[in-house]
């Protein structure tokens, strides 16, 4: 198995500079899905088509710090430390999802689904790191975030697709150990409380559990979900925890 930037800031940067009009949009949507209605040419889905100069100033600020560079060299120390004898080639496109002025995507679930829900992404042999409109972005933050989803596309090659909490949580300390990112912050009262909610609700599969666990209150009210007292530490600190 090896890992494949595809490049795409440049197009966007291009797409950007346009008037938005329904050539941008169609001009996008060839991008996407090729000569297909119904295929997947580039994973690209995370970007606006119709985005606004905000989201053309972060694209950019992405070429300034040449992510795109920082992504293929990422990829390829991490390529030279995969050992085994998958042939595919994990094809990497970056994306940036806009979750500032015009709302066009929620941060909360878009970034669940760029993580949990990749199953037709990863059987067309294809890798998302999400970025957004609202970040600041340095060269620890781009290698960090590739390393992340290229680890959790792995863990999709050797194991089923979570379902349960207990799976969602199996696959973020398998990352999390793969790339050491594993440093915590919280008090210890708030990892009781999680602990519980994780012992309480670990073989559940509904989506409004999976997401609050991870997510916590705030995103989970903002969007009319049941909320169960996650707040200071929210999952992903959880399986951190776990995966130090």
């Amino acid at each position: 198995m090896k890992f494949e930037l595809i490049p795409i800031l440049d197009f966007i940067e291009d797409l950007y500079n346009k008037p938005r009009s329904q050539n941008r949009f169609k001009e996008y949507l060839f991008k996407l899905q090729g000569n297909s209605k119904d295929g997947l040419d580039l994973p690209i889905m995370g970007f606006n088509p119709m985005g606004k100069e905000h989201a053309l100033q972060k694209i950019e600020e992405l070429k300034y710090l040449e992510a795109e560079d920082i992504i293929r060299k990422t990829l390829n120390e991490l390529n030279s430390k995969l050992n085994n004898q998958n042939s595919k080639t994990i094809k990497v496109v970056l994306n940036l999802a806009d979750n500032l002025g015009g709302a066009w995507t929620n941060r909360y679930a878009t970034d669940f689904d760029s993580k949990f829900k990749i199953n037709a992404l990863v059987a067309r042999n294809f890798c998302t790191p999400y970025f957004w409109t609202s970040e600041s972005y340095h060269k620890a933050l781009v290698k960090k975030r590739t390393l992340e989803y290229a680890y959790r596309t792995v863990y999709w090659l050797e194991n089923v697709g979570p379902s349960t909490l207990e799976d969602h949580v199996k696959q973020e300390i398998f990352v999390h150990k793969q790339i050491g990112n594993t440093s915590i912050q919280g008090k210890k009262k708030m990892f009781d409380t999680i602990q519980k909610f994780y012992e309480a609700y670990r073989y559940e599969d509904e989506y409004s559990v999976l997401f609050n666990f991870f997510y916590g209150d705030a995103a989970s009210s903002s969007l009319g979900y049941p909320t169960y007292g996650i707040k200071e530490v929210n999952g992903f600190d959880y399986a951190k925890k776990l995966a130090s």
